[in-house]
């Protein structure tokens, strides 16, 4: 009888996913709250959109800088802590091997299989600090380009998040016109980015937009009252 291969999916793009997510949730709701806290205070539609586009440009840099600096932080904790392994091997390496069988009987490896195990991977010094970076430290080898990707992604999704609030604005000539629709355009566009986001995290998509809606819209919510308080 012929079998159909068995092929598995993984997600594998958790890092860009986590990237968008923190981009959009503050694109969506720093500046609406802006917008909607200046609406209070000022008749000019042509002003709201300026400042607003003023704020998505500054938030856009400063979200894409911190993104960049704390992949780089990472990088650099990792060579940093490679480099320490590296020099245990060499030098305390008896130790070493015993924190290899130590992990493998935390698997639940038979203690026959585990001393030739260690004794092979003692004869390739890389693959040990690979292990043990990986199954003591619980650190996975950082992209070389992640620093530069993660900036791109924060702050290019902290733009398409900050533009859905200001749109109304910017086609509306009444403030008072385009603040319903402002924030009716912005919880709709938490729960689509929910709703996305579910479907590519495997979570259920109804309840992942759901979740967003509520949080981001209560999160707007406080934002509005803080800058409409100070307006």
């Amino acid at each position: 009888m012929p079998q159909t291969p068995h092929t598995e999916r993984h997600f594998t793009s958790s890092a860009v996913v986590r990237d968008i997510v923190i981009g959009m949730a503050d694109g969506l709701t720093v500046p609406f709250a802006l917008a909607a806290g200046l609406s209070g205070a000022i008749q000019s539609t042509g002003i709201v959109v300026t400042a607003g586009l003023a704020e998505i440009a500054a938030g856009s840099i400063a979200m894409g800088l911190g993104g960049y600096l704390a992949a780089k932080s990472d990088a650099e904790h990792y060579v940093a802590e490679q480099r320490r392994e590296e020099r245990e091997v060499r030098e305390i390496p008896r130790e070493e091997m015993n924190e290899v069988a130590d992990i493998f009987r935390e698997y639940g490896v038979a203690e026959d299989h585990i001393a030739p195990v260690v004794e092979a991977m003692t004869r390739r010094p890389k693959q040990w600090v690979d292990f043990m970076m990986r199954f003591e430290l619980g650190l996975e080898k950082p992209d070389p380009k992640r620093a530069t990707r993660s900036a791109l992604v924060i702050g290019g999704a902290y733009i398409a998040g900050g533009l859905v609030p200001l749109l109304p604005y910017m086609i509306l000539d009444s403030v008072g016109s385009a603040l319903p629709f402002s924030c009716a355009m912005t919880l709709l566009a938490l729960a689509v980015f929910g709703y996305v986001k579910g479907s590519f995290t495997g979570a259920k998509r109804w309840k992942s937009a759901l979740q967003t809606t509520i949080t981001g819209g209560l999160a707007a919510a406080a934002a509005f009252g803080i800058a409409r308080a100070i307006t």
